[in-house]
């Protein structure tokens, strides 16, 4: 890869926007296999770095402890803060070289410099890319094969099968359990009984039972009332009075702690809710939409799920096939992925896929299944700049990728010899993929999301500095103007200093 200057930008860069005209941002991080996705401030800066004092925290060796800053007001600009293993960034507006792929890169040593939507940040190894929130980039041209209202590709059998059920199931009430491996696309699944019901025109409000502290996750499904708590300044409905009339969806439902199981019990059939500190319960009306990638009944066995919850939930169960039994989808998957990849980079033609690279993805077993898929992409649409997406885009793993495995039930005629002969092999890369499985759960299990643990951040601050917010920004390594601004985002109330 060529490292050069960047193309001068010219002189009289526009004026800036007004700050309530400035759109929402996120900040995608590629660090080794994991993606993480910071929403950014308006205005303001965050500080980037490996200590997890920074506002941006990548926990990467390659990264310096404080390594960079990013300014957001207009024009948003990058300061390096002297990072050990350097910075650079890549202009998606820069010119490139006759023959070459990628953009070139621009070094920076304690310089700031103008970044952009679609711009890319090296930091030591790990990549940054800025992008447009995806709320404010959903309106675009829909992928191939898409279902109306979701985000799916529909083109496997066993799919179109699963979509069948789908439309008999959401045109009734019945709770609905969904099954399947880390990341096959069960939040997808749930949108897409969610927009197929009558309640399509209420709320579909979301909610990982495995982000949040078990105190922090009563307040969130059940409210709160005002003083209930330290900082609990106002009453708050909880998700299942916000979602009234519409669909209410529970995420790593397995995940949830023995006292809420109780609780969420008695909300499902009662239909009433008893916020924290409250004393009168309130009516509810919604739907359950749950989702694991435990065996729940193995659960229930063990103790650490109620049978009489697991019966409420699983009115219909609804298992979904991993990736690597859908090769059909693999490829449009990509391509949509592509697509909303430099929607949100304000790239206006998106990379087309060479062979090489369909035939590499198609050949990976996909542990880490959609959700895996749609990182390697998005990485990818980062590194290319030019109209095709190469085997040189794609990590390592997926470069060095074996060949695949006869599918289950091959055995025609002429087929057992093939079986027999691959006996073998198949037991090897069967226990690779076993492998490579359980190591795709225990990452996506470590991977919190961002938004949930910097919220929980925020809130272990505030209460170790008994609501002080001064303090509390000090100790997070922010300024109080951008913990007032995280608070109003994350929709935390301003604590009281306690006397």
């Amino acid at each position: 890869m060529s490292i050069a200057p960047r193309s001068p930008r010219p002189s009289a860069p526009p004026a800036p926007l007004p700050r309530a005209a400035v759109p929402p941002l996120t900040l995608a991080v590629f660090a080794g296999d994991e993606l993480v996705v910071h929403a950014l401030p308006r205005e303001g800066h965050v500080s980037i770095g490996r200590s997890s004092e920074n506002d941006i925290w990548i926990n990467h060796p390659s990264v310096s402890r404080r390594h960079a800053v990013l300014h957001l007001d207009p024009p948003l600009r990058l300061e390096d803060l002297g990072g050990a293993n350097g910075t650079y960034v890549r202009s998606a507006r820069a010119t490139i070289a006759p023959g070459e792929e990628t953009h070139p890169l621009q070094p920076i040593s304690r310089k700031t410099v103008e970044v952009a939507v679609g711009d890319s940040i090296t930091l030591g190894t790990a990549m940054l890319a800025i992008r447009r929130d995806p709320g404010e980039a959903a309106a675009g041209q829909p992928s191939p094969a898409r279902r109306a209202g979701a985000e799916i590709v529909v083109l496997a059998p066993v799919m179109q099968a699963l979509h069948q059920q789908v439309d008999l199931v959401s045109k009734s009430l019945i709770s609905v359990l969904l099954l399947g491996e880390t990341g096959v696309g069960k939040e997808v699944l749930a949108r897409a009984i969610h927009d197929s019901s009558p309640r399509a025109s209420r709320p579909l409000l979301a909610l990982n039972c495995a982000a949040l502290s078990e105190s922090l996750l009563e307040s969130e499904l059940f409210g709160h009332e005002k003083g209930a708590f330290t900082g609990a300044i106002e009453a708050r409905p909880g998700l299942f009075e916000s979602a009234a009339g519409g669909t209410v969806f529970l995420d790593e439902v397995g995940e949830l702690p023995m006292p809420t199981q109780v609780k969420l019990l008695r909300v499902i059939e009662a239909r009433q809710v008893l916020r924290v500190g409250g004393r009168a319960p309130r009516s509810i009306d919604v739907r359950f939409v749950s989702a694991t990638n435990r065996d729940l009944e193995a659960e229930v066995a063990r103790g650490t799920f109620r049978q009489d919850l697991f019966f409420r939930l699983n009115g219909v169960a609804l298992t979904i096939p991993p990736l690597r039994e859908r090769v059909a989808e693999i490829g449009p998957l990509a391509e949509a992925f592509a697509v909303s990849a430099c929607r949100l980079m304000d790239r206006p033609r998106p990379p087309l896929l060479s062979a090489a690279v369909r035939a590499a993805l198609e050949r990976y077993p996909w542990p880490g299944n959609v959700r895996e898929l749609r990182h390697v992409i998005e990485r990818a649409v980062v590194l290319c700049a030019g109209e095709t997406l190469l085997l040189e885009h794609l990590p390592e793993k997926l470069r060095a990728g074996g060949e695949r495995r006869p599918a289950p039930g091959a055995t025609g005629a002429g087929g057992a010899a093939v079986a027999g002969a691959a006996v073998a092999s198949a037991a090897i890369a069967s226990a690779a993929v076993a492998s490579a499985a359980i190591a795709g759960v225990a990452r996506d299990r470590e991977r919190l999301d961002a938004e949930a643990r910097e919220r929980e951040r925020i809130i272990a601050a505030l209460e170790a500095c008994g609501g002080n917010q001064t303090h509390a920004a000090a100790q997070l390594g922010i300024s109080r103007r951008t913990l007032i601004n995280r608070l109003e985002a994350f929709h935390l109330p301003r604590p009281r200093k306690r006397s």
